[in-house]
């Protein structure tokens, strides 16, 4: 599924669930059938704040999922720095000085 149309089968979902039309639904979240018909085709695309009312206004909550953080090992980190770092040495033209660990990763 294409991304411009994930919303709108988003919409076409909760309609399915709700049995609600487009008119009924675009009514209960006030706004016109046409915006629902061109979200659910992907000819527009809602913001969150319209996604919401549909979403209330078909009974259901708009919940978004939070992006679980990446958690980055700073050891493991140093030594993939470290290795780039020597292999970076190795090129031939280099054009300044010697390369150095930035602060945020300097060796203790």
């Amino acid at each position: 599924m294409r991304d411009d149309r994930l919303a709108g089968k988003l919409i076409a979902e909760m309609r399915a669930r709700t049995g609600l039309t487009q008119a009924e639904l675009a009514r209960a979240a006030g706004m016109t059938r046409s915006v629902v018909n061109a979200y659910e085709r992907g000819r527009r695309q809602p913001d969150v704040d319209a996604l919401a009312r549909l979403a209330e206004a078909a009974g259901m909550q708009l919940g978004l999922a939070r992006a679980q953080a990446s958690t980055v090992d700073p050891e493991r980190a140093g030594r993939i720095l470290e290795q780039v770092l020597e292999l970076a040495e190795l090129l031939p033209q280099r054009r300044r000085g010697r390369l150095a660990y930035p602060t945020v990763f300097a060796r203790s």
